[in-house]
């Protein structure tokens, strides 16, 4: 390998669709960029592909992908001759694919742009009812399905990119693929090179949130310069898979070790087996060394062989829903909002009865302000001025109708200081529903197609020995005690040890604890346990919460099982993705000793 290929540069675009415009022309001034990677595609971003299909056969990829970003930048991206990868196919790669190409064509630029396909699942839904597939959740499939998608992984991307593409775009691989792909090209790394996958695995995930990695969501948001021109990251990745992460230089934001700390375990789950499609990931021993004012290096991934069935997820539609949204102002507030809610959904209730519609399926009141969410947590009891939330479902669109027209009347015949509307009568919308299974890779015929040349890129992985078990934290009596005999106690909050970042996963939620320093970690991993977390979401959370030390890190990773109301379309609250799980727990009372608090100093032992 040439010295000039002994790092790889990409820069990350996007992490979402509706992320900032500003990123393109921003990491175009990064000098050297190689690539631009683009992750457009979320559980609740496949539902409302799945609409727009519906409506639109034409339809079902990012449009913004083509019209926001490449329209304007493509001559700057194409006479530098970096590449682009994106997952903005969606449900739809050749109708994107085509649409760019029409761009390319009006600016006189002969671009190559391979697609990825197969991934659509759609015409073996009806295979795999009778082979008696059944989801995750052990449900059912759904018996009409609007999209049915496995999320699929870097060989075709790496294919494409052997082929000569300038541009290639995905169905619906997992986020970190479109980094892997382009890793596993440069640096012809072999799909069983376990611990190489695994890191270029972790470069993808580090980026797939756009300024997530640059201080973005950071816990001590307010050392976070520059919001206003935040920069996204960039990652020189070496050939073992090391990497150093910058942003673009006069660009606001931070690369603090904290922040990259959190994105590393945001919503992995177990962070000894964290499963993707080429390979499993153990990230416990992962660290991040701070390099330079705006530079950090990450290493210490390891790998376990690959699954042999790919995740897939199906969209179907299950009734309607309704969200309302009403001020309320003036002594009280919260006792008003509570009183004006009950008495909306009594009265809507009788209307409905009398029409023979029957009751709501669901039903969610939540009090912006006044802190419901937090449930016996909450210290905005006596709040003047809230936001009354109602959100219900129901099979039929009619039935939604009388809520949405009586809420009117709450403001001349309910409390004082009531606007009843912010913008007019609330839509009515239909719901889009999720559901996970797995299916055999075999099954899964996957394509890469670019020009008129089309190549098998199917993954036909077989059964490997190696796994890595669930780990999970000691008990706290196999641990030696942080309490030194007569230490003086103090109380404090669980922010002033760590950092935190929380993410979804369906009804799972993910908060990684990250300590600020030795003696903060010493005191969270004896002392922190799952079912204090338990104790503290007990009003949000259903299921079992999980505990999992990242020693790496000097983390512990907690995976809180339903607690998301279903989670993503399927959630009525008004926080379905779990974004402020942890901020909630950071503000946990706690009563600690003082060593616990100060940060050890060179020669110190914590």
């Amino acid at each position: 390998m040439s010295a000039a290929m002994q790092r790889v540069r990409i820069g990350g675009a996007c992490g979402f669709w509706g992320d900032s415009a500003m990123a393109t022309p921003q990491l175009l001034q990064v000098p050297g960029l190689q690539y631009l990677v683009y992750d457009y595609l979320a559980e609740t971003t496949m539902a409302i592909l799945a609409k727009a299909r519906a409506k639109d056969p034409a339809l079902g990829y990012a449009t913004d992908f083509v019209q926001a970003v490449m329209t304007p930048h493509l001559k700057a991206i194409h006479e530098r001759g970096i590449k682009v990868i994106a997952n903005a196919g969606g449900l739809n790669p050749e109708g994107c694919r085509d649409a760019l190409l029409q761009v390319a064509d009006k600016q006189g630029i002969a671009l190559r742009v391979a697609v990825l396909t197969g991934d659509d699942l759609m015409p073996q839904m009806d295979g795999l009812h009778a082979q008696g597939v059944r989801t995750t959740a052990d449900g059912p499939l759904p018996e009409r399905p609007l999209s049915a998608n496995a999320y699929v992984g870097a060989r075709g991307i790496a294919q494409a990119l052997a082929a000569g593409a300038h541009v290639v775009i995905t169905g619906r691989c997992v986020d970190s693929a479109v980094v892997l792909g382009a890793l596993v090209h440069e640096f012809g790394w072999s799909w069983q090179d376990w611990d190489r996958l695994s890191a270029g695995t972790l470069a993808g995930h580090l980026i797939e949130c756009g300024a997530q990695a640059t201080g973005g969501l950071f816990t001590d948001w307010q050392d976070v310069p520059d919001w206003a021109n935040i920069g996204y990251p960039v990652i020189d990745v070496a050939p073992d898979g090391s990497l150093v992460l910058s942003k673009p230089e006069g660009a606001g934001g931070l690369i603090h070790p904290g922040a990259v700390a959190e994105q590393i375990l945001y919503e992995v789950g177990d962070p000894a087996n964290y499963l993707m499609p080429d390979v499993g990931c153990d990230w416990r021993h992962v660290q991040v060394e701070r390099t330079g004012h705006d530079t950090v290096k990450v290493s210490g991934a390891r790998g376990l062989p690959a699954p042999t069935h790919y995740k897939a997820n199906a969209t179907w539609q299950d009734g309607y829903q309704l969200q309302l949204m009403l001020a309320i102002r003036g002594i009280d507030a919260p006792l008003k909002a509570e009183r004006t809610a009950q008495a909306l959904l009594t009265r809507s209730r009788v209307m409905m009865a009398q029409l023979g519609l029957g009751d709501y399926s669901d039903t969610c009141v939540e009090l912006l302000g006044g802190e419901s969410h937090y449930g016996p947590h909450a210290q905005a009891h006596t709040a003047r001025e809230v936001v009354l939330r109602i959100a219900v479902r129901h099979a039929q669109a009619k039935a939604l109708a009388v809520l949405q027209r009586e809420c009117a009347s709450s403001g001349t015949s309910m409390g004082p200081g009531t606007r009843s509307s912010f913008s007019g009568r609330a839509d009515i919308q239909p719901v889009i529903k999720l559901c996970s299974f797995m299916v055999p890779k075999r099954q899964v015929r996957l394509q890469m197609q670019l020009g008129d040349g089309v190549q098998d890129a199917s993954d036909m992985t077989q059964p490997q020995a190696g796994s890595a078990p669930a780990v999970t934290g000691p008990a706290p009596s196999t641990l030696e005690s942080t309490t030194a005999r007569n230490e003086p106690m103090r109380d404090c909050r669980l922010i002033d040890l760590t950092w935190a970042r929380s993410g979804d996963k369906g009804d799972d939620e993910n908060i990684a604890v990250i300590a600020r320093h030795a003696r903060a970690w010493t005191w969270l991993r004896t002392q922190l346990q799952a079912d204090q977390v338990q104790a503290y979401f007990s009003h949000l959370v259903q299921g079992p919460v999980l505990r999992y030390e990242v020693p790496g890190l000097q983390a512990l990773n907690f995976v809180l099982h339903q607690a998301l109301g279903g989670g993503g379309v399927c959630s009525l609250r008004s926080d379905p993705l779990g974004k402020s799980f942890a901020q909630m727990l950071l503000d946990m009372p706690l009563r600690v000793p003082a060593s616990a608090l100060t940060e050890p100093t060179t020669g110190d032992t914590p």
